[in-house]
């Protein structure tokens, strides 16, 4: 399992426009067969950074997903929204190794 987590600073005045275009694509990725989990979390203390904390079931899953027309699309509505690029980190999954998400 490959864990991805993608920081997002977007602009104060997008935030409404960057979840709704976030949680459009979150429901498509869920669909993917190479996506365990996608979740989207706000941060509590301040509301214009995310994390985007994906779950793959392979390796080759993420690039697989960026392939997708959902996720372009994401990507395209977004990209003005951004207050800074975002950024991610990749970890591999230690526990529980053996569960299904």
């Amino acid at each position: 399992m490959l864990v991805i987590h993608v920081h997002v600073h977007v602009k104060p005045e997008f935030i409404e426009a960057f979840k709704e275009a976030t949680l459009a694509n979150a429901r498509e990725s869920i669909q993917e067969a190479g996506i365990a989990r996608f979740e989207i979390i706000q941060q509590a203390d301040d509301a214009s950074r995310f994390l985007l904390a994906e779950a793959y079931r392979t390796d080759e899953a993420p690039a697989r997903h960026k392939e997708t027309a959902h996720y372009l699309a994401w990507r395209d509505r977004v990209a003005h929204m951004m207050a800074e690029p975002r950024s991610s980190v990749k970890y591999s999954n230690l526990f529980p190794a053996d569960r299904d998400w």
